[in-house]
């Protein structure tokens, strides 16, 4: 109670240094250089209190942040401290809470379908496939290599045997006479097919 009522001593009512003159303490009576600051509130936006050294301490003696809040909103301003008093939420909420427009919840928006499955995956979509885009494979290797036998994404290993045994039949070299182009296009078709295998395709 003693530092409380020590506090309620220091004036209130200090205002700024006029331009040139030196800024003196805050305290009643005190004509000490003030070069120590002190805050008026917890809001940074109140301003700041200028003191001698002596009277500085005496006024952070009495200071007490929480004044007039109870324990649940001293409780509650420390867990928003945590994160610098900025809005939260769990993983997976924000997507949920968001409109992108043309009628899909979506956190972010990939006009140009860069993020392909992989924004399906991370629920970046807000867990709905985009409008007009195919499924994409997510490894750009595994991409080129159904580029190289012509097929989409999600085909299945049938399918991708049946196009291979065709662009193979056509792009033999011995059906060729030994054509350079088609032994390279050959030659592609076969690393492709055999890292296709790799990629756990049924």
């Amino acid at each position: 109670m003693q530092e409380r009522s020590q506090r309620r001593k220091i004036s209130l009512d200090w205002q700024p240094r006029p331009s040139g003159a030196a800024r003196l303490c805050g305290h009643p009576g005190c004509g000490e250089a003030a070069e120590h600051r002190a805050p008026k509130s917890r809001e940074p936006r109140d301003g700041h209190y200028w003191f001698c050294l002596d009277h500085v301490r005496e006024y952070n003696l009495a200071w007490d942040f929480f004044a007039g809040m109870s324990q649940a909103e001293i409780e509650a301003y420390q867990r928003r401290n945590v994160t610098w008093h900025r809005p939260t939420w769990k993983l997976g909420d924000k997507a949920a809470g968001v409109n992108a427009g043309e009628g899909e919840n979506v956190w972010v928006k990939d006009d140009l379908g860069l993020l392909g499955e992989v924004g399906l995956d991370l629920g970046l979509f807000g867990g709905k496939k985009k409008a007009g885009t195919a499924p994409q494979a997510k490894d750009p290797k595994e991409r080129a290599a159904l580029d190289v036998l012509d097929l989409k994404f999600g085909v299945s290993l049938a399918e991708m045997k049946s196009k291979y045994k065709a662009l193979a039949k056509r792009y033999h070299p011995d059906t060729h006479g030994g054509d350079k182009d088609a032994e390279e296009r050959f030659k592609r078709i076969n690393q492709a097919y055999t890292y296709l295998l790799t990629c756990g395709y049924t």
